[in-house]
């Protein structure tokens, strides 16, 4: 009888063994292969490896070249394996705490030799730092430890080749880039979706302020998650608009509608105080941004959160197409109880699985169409 694969059932799977083979890349490992890590020979002369030094008195097998130096405008693999298997545990640590240069770098994920990436996103904003400012994420799929330490444990099915890239898009050569992909060898199911994430910013406009956090989503799947990056651009309560879902046919109104910022991020009376759980948070304030403006002398900008909400034990699920777009919306200051329409700075990530092919995704912004407020 064969065996089922366990990559997706969590504790309750331990105790289980199976056919599944464990394999982690690394700078030390580029290709994950057995019996290929830490391989690398001291050599000062060599810029790629930039511990020679360190390990120049112990030789071969000693942290010679734990990580990445990418250029100003270089894409580097980081992973290029074939299939079948299923990314278990992604690592990323790069230069300082990514202030200034975390959205200017591109990782890119493609899926079976795919021309187009399913996954397209910058650096920080994948794994929930909004605004390139550091806060402490503790979350079932994504974690953040200080100082700079990003984590994601999204199962990422592939069936015949998985490839991820980086992209450092930054005015300056990344002194470190340190990374560490856990995958396993597996069969995959027929019905197991693959692994998609989209980002977006866009600046709403008071006579329409829906922001669109995806579109275009053909094909059967599950939508698991979002990212806010939110910069208010106006003064009081920013949270009374509507996350909705136009699913499978969809016109005008929504099968899903939600009644508030706040609650769709499972808060309520706005967002009191900094929280981090398993499926959802508020890991960035204004209060902590001024407070940063204090102790810096820095400008700190106007108003930014971040927020989080995973749909891991509530997936959205569709059988052909997916919209999903949140309202900008407030309160006039006139007290007169009324809702105003506001311009805000918003930007976000959508994380889904799907059937294969996916639509193309739009034009990824340039550089300066990226950058934080």
């Amino acid at each position: 009888m064969s065996q089922s694969p366990l990559w997706f059932a969590g504790l309750g799977g331990l105790p289980m063994l199976s056919n599944m083979r464990t394999r982690s890349i690394s700078a030390e490992n580029p290709t994950g292969e057995r019996g290929k890590g830490g391989m690398a020979i001291p050599n000062p002369a060599d810029p790629e490896l930039p511990h020679s030094g360190a390990a120049r008195d112990l030789g071969q097998g000693w942290k010679v070249r734990p990580f990445l130096k990418p250029k100003k405008g270089e894409t580097v693999t980081l992973m290029d394996v074939k299939g079948p298997g299923v990314i278990q545990h992604i690592w990323i640590v790069s230069e300082g705490e990514w202030k200034g240069h975390g959205r200017q770098c591109i990782l890119r994920f493609y899926w079976d030799g795919e021309e187009t990436p399913s996954v397209e996103v910058p650096l920080t904003d994948f794994f929930a730092i909004g605004h390139d400012r550091f806060a402490a994420v503790n979350s079932l799929p994504v974690v953040v430890n200080p100082a700079s330490a990003l984590n994601c444990f999204w199962p990422m099915p592939f069936r015949r080749s998985a490839r991820v890239t980086f992209t450092n898009e930054s005015q300056r050569d990344l002194g470190l880039l340190a990374f560490q992909i856990t995958y396993a060898e597996t069969e995959v199911p027929a019905d197991a979706g693959y692994f998609h994430a989209q980002w977006r910013r866009a600046v709403t406009d008071r006579k329409n302020p829906d922001y669109t956090i995806v579109d275009n989503i053909k094909g059967k799947g599950r939508y698991v998650g979002t990212f806010l990056a939110w910069t208010q651009l106006s003064e009081g309560w920013f949270g009374e608009g509507e996350i909705k879902f136009f699913m499978d046919g969809d016109g005008k109104f929504p099968t899903i509608c939600g009644t508030g910022t706040e609650d769709y991020f499972l808060a309520s009376y706005g967002f009191p105080k900094l929280y981090s759980t398993p499926f959802v948070g508020c890991t960035l304030q204004p209060g902590l941004i001024q407070q940063e403006w204090n102790n810096t002398h820095t400008n700190a900008g106007p108003p930014k959160w971040s927020l989080y909400r995973w749909h891991v034990m509530d997936p959205i699920c569709f059988d052909e197409e997916l919209r999903v777009t949140i309202q900008a919306l407030g309160w006039w200051p006139d007290g007169a109880n009324r809702y105003q329409p506001l311009e805000e700075d918003i930007a976000s990530v959508a994380y889904w699985y799907q059937s294969e092919p996916h639509a193309p995704f739009p034009a990824y912004p340039s550089r300066d169409e990226r950058w934080p407020r």
